[in-house]
């Protein structure tokens, strides 16, 4: 062969070896501007070196924990027919979720939200499948195992380097994928250890927010300049409750890796909202706005339980539980901010059947003289019964679980009142005069006030030019198709919310009142009614109609809250019992569970103590298994992926091979070739049946024990 010939082949050669090297070893490189610096081929954002490092670390509170009572009612043993009812409902419940999830597993798998109207998907949080992952509790307390399992595989792979989005929401990301993942791993008592890995992989990132001169964190976090190292400082400008309302999963994290980082991180910002929660305009609540830049939460004038707000204070008294009563620091904020609260947020709603309930407004004060009240009611402000209800039991107020009562009754009212059955996300409601009872001058005095409100600012339709107030009035009633009792509705949507529910469950839980799983059912047939779609549940746009039209929207917490609480109001009373040997403390969307052989563990050498012994060893033969059967399962798919690959490599030097003609040296050239790719495809099918069995005999093993 000639020399110049035999050169060309074994370049070709070695050019075409180094092709097929990169295919198989190399990963295509990620585009900018979602590409981050690397450490040996990995961005890690445990490696981000921090621009305000610490020298020392706040600790979880240790020692021995305040005394906190026993909170859930005493069941009596229900009746075979009671049984029979509630057992109907809870498989009605199990539909509906069945119905949702084969939707979102078939049309949005890994996606943020399922779009339930025409069957797509949209990513609204990163990217990072916050559907699936804010789920993962409600799966495993629904018995949906196998479900489970599948989605712990399959969010095991996310990659929470590089995000779909440009800003961050941190609270947002706290709730739904930190507060999924501790949930998940909480909720299965650790038996799926890839789930607190996750959680330590969100976290880490999330942390990287707090790197401030003041250590507050950017709520709306531009987390590409971060990772790229450059200088960050929080917002002068701040919602309160994306500040405030993170100590749940951060403390829990803290509490599970044994790394005092993140719980440092959160009470950093709550002693500081201790510190000033009596210097504000309305001493013992903060605005809804605050100035993280430089600390100050004290200047704002607008006061509310709702929207912005909400969870800063329903955080107070679950931080306290999950610290096993081991801080008095939340239980005195509590104990400022619920009487101002109940002075002045908390009214009584004129209404035709003169019920005695509570719904939550806000105020605006503008000076110590200036202040004025709006009775401006949210759905997310329902979060309220339950809030309260829960602290009267824990911090022994039992005068406030009469307001609990009425605030939950209230949120009831509000969704009995509409045509559709579903309470309207803002409206706008009338304050009952004190002893007063039911007076129409005084619901239409304040429809009145709106429509010259709106006449002042020029909203108002020409076509009312002739009539009189009166008849405007009037017009209006009709055309914006309001209640009595309610005087404007600014947004007529139901987006899928729980607050309802929720309060629902735990008043439920905590005073036994049967009543309330009739108002339950009632809640959840006008829901599943006007929001089932062929593919899940969608919001729907105005509940003022009896069959309203519905949007292309579900949002996560569809499955992760709302038809969690439904299904847990209708389950026996033990399941995630109040008393049980798990605590029940709400992260936002997410039920934790404080297993007794945590903080609080029994005596060295009693009996319980052995037994736990026993059953940990147990478990942690069970979780062997298990993290066998899930990285045997990772592999699996990562052969399949290169098998695949080498089998469309095949086809391609076949075709090859076929236009090398009559040539003896080419053909030889591509035959070679052909047999040695077959050769590694064949060894890593075999890999393949191996760990296919390996993963099987780990299961089976899992099974058995």
């Amino acid at each position: 062969m000639p020399p110049l010939k035999r050169f060309t082949i074994l370049l070709t050669l070695f050019t075409l070896s180094i092709l097929l090297f990169y295919r198989l070893h190399i990963p295509s490189p990620k585009p900018f501007p979602n590409s981050v610096p690397s450490y040996d081929g990995k961005f890690r954002w445990s490696r981000r070196t921090q621009r305000y490092p610490l020298k020392s670390f706040t600790p979880l509170p240790s020692g021995k924990g305040a005394k906190i009572p026993k909170i859930q009612h005493e069941f009596e043993k229900e009746t075979d027919r009671e049984k029979e009812v509630r057992e109907e409902r809870l498989k009605a419940v199990r539909e509906v979720f069945n119905h949702t999830w084969e939707g979102y597993k078939t049309h949005a798998w890994l996606q943020d939200e399922l779009t339930p109207l025409s069957g797509g998907n949209r990513s609204t949080f990163g990217g990072w499948a916050a559907t699936l992952i804010d789920t993962l509790d409600t799966l495993w307390l629904m018995g949906l195992h196998s479900e489970f399992e599948a989605a712990v595989v399959a969010v095991s792979g996310i990659d929470f380097t590089n995000c779909e989005m440009e800003t961050l929401i941190v609270f947002e990301t706290t709730i739904r994928h930190l507060g999924g993942f501790l949930g998940a791993y909480d909720a299965s008592a650790g038996r799926y250890p890839v789930l607190l890995q996750k959680a330590v992989e969100v976290g880490e990132m999330l942390y990287a927010a707090f790197d401030t001169p003041n250590r507050l964190p950017v709520a709306r976090w531009d987390w590409l300049s971060a990772a790229l190292g450059n200088p960050q400082i929080a917002q002068s400008r701040t919602l309160v409750a994306e500040i405030g309302s993170l100590s749940l999963e951060f403390t829990r994290l803290s509490q599970l890796t044994k790394d005092p980082k993140y719980f440092d991180a959160i009470q950093r910002i709550m002693d500081i909202f201790a510190v000033q929660q009596m210097g504000t305009k309305l001493p013992g609540l903060w605005p809804i706005m605050v100035d993280a830049e430089i600390g100050d939460f004290k200047e704002g004038g607008l006061f509310t339980m709702g929207a912005m707000a909400d969870s800063v204070f329903e955080y107070l008294p679950k931080e306290y539980l999950l610290l096993g009563g081991r801080s008095r620091q939340y239980r005195e904020m509590y104990e400022r901010f619920i009487p101002v609260a109940i002075k002045k947020l908390l009214f009584r709603p004129l209404t035709p059947e003169n019920r005695t309930i509570l719904l939550p407004g806000a105020l605006t004060i503008s000076s110590p003289t200036d202040e004025v009240f709006t009775p401006h009611c949210q759905h997310l402000a329902c979060f309220a019964g339950g809030m309260v209800a829960l602290a009267s039991k824990i911090f022994d107020r039992p005068d406030d679980m009469e307001v609990a009562r009425q605030l939950v009754d209230g949120c009831v009212w509000a969704y009995e009142s509409m045509p559709s059955g579903i309470m309207p996300e803002t409206f706008r409601a009338v304050v009952s005069t004190e002893g007063g009872g039911w007076d129409e001058k005084e619901w239409l005095a304040a429809v009145k006030a709106k429509v010259l409100e709106e006449e002042e600012e020029d909203w108002a339709a020409g076509d009312n030019a002739g009539l009189s107030l009166d008849e405007r009035t009037r017009k209006r009633i009709e055309q914006h198709r309001l209640v009595p009792g309610i005087s404007d509705i600014s947004d007529r949507r139901y987006v899928l919310r729980p607050e309802a529910i929720e309060s629902l469950f735990i008043l439920y839980r905590l005073t036994g009142t049967a009543s309330l799983l009739t108002t339950a059912w009632a809640l959840f047939q006008s829901i599943t009614k006007h929001t089932r779609t062929p593919y899940a549940h969608a919001t729907i746009s105005d509940v003022t109609v009896p069959d309203p039209q519905q949007e292309d929207v579900m949002e996560s917490f569809w499955t992760a809250e709302t038809l969690k609480y439904f299904f847990l109001i209708f389950s026996e009373p033990d399941v995630v019992g109040l008393d049980d040997p798990c605590w029940w403390v709400r992260v936002s969307n997410h039920p934790k569970y404080l297993r007794y052989f945590g903080p609080t563990s029994p005596p060295i050498g009693s009996p319980t103590e052995a037994f736990i012994r026993s059953l940990n060893d147990l478990l942690a033969y069970q979780r062997s298994l298990e993290q066998n059967q899930v990285a045997a399962r990772q592999e699996i798919s990562r052969l399949e992926n290169k098998i695949s690959a080498l089998e469309s490599e095949i086809s391609a030097l076949e075709v090859r091979a076929k236009e090398g003609g009559g040539k003896k040296e080419e053909r030889g050239f591509w035959g070679s070739w052909i047999e040695a790719v077959r050769d590694l495809t064949e060894e890593l099918m075999g890999n393949r049946y191996f760990l296919v069995g390996f993963a099987g005999r780990c299961w089976g093993y899992y099974r058995r024990s």
